[in-house]
């Protein structure tokens, strides 16, 4: 069994005991989180597709743990010009656990 969720501008195709990283901070460390907007669930053959959402499905998952990822160098440069600036990013991200997929 798995469903396609989408949060914070991006979907997952997730199943149980998966885990998955969101480029985001959600929730506390130890704590439940509930995916409502489910766009699809697969069951064994079974199909559900939801219009955008399927009715009455959620994920749940706990969070495992919160971090930042690796800096990337955003490096802007115009040719002849002397214009050179360079700016670096580190991504926050949450680490969650899926415990279950439910359907109603």
């Amino acid at each position: 069994m798995f469903a396609v969720i989408t949060t914070n501008g991006y979907q997952y195709v997730v199943s149980k005991g998966e885990k998955i990283t969101i480029p985001a901070h959600i929730g506390e460390v130890g704590k439940k989180v509930e995916f409502n907007e489910v766009l699809m669930i697969k069951d064994n053959g079974n199909t559900i597709f939801g219009q955008p959402h399927v009715k009455g499905a959620k994920v749940e998952g706990i969070v495992k743990n919160h971090g930042r990822l690796p800096k990337i160098i955003v490096f802007k440069f115009k040719k002849r010009k002397k214009y050179r600036r360079k700016t670096g990013h580190r991504q926050d991200f949450s680490q969650i656990e899926i415990t279950g997929i439910i359907k109603k």
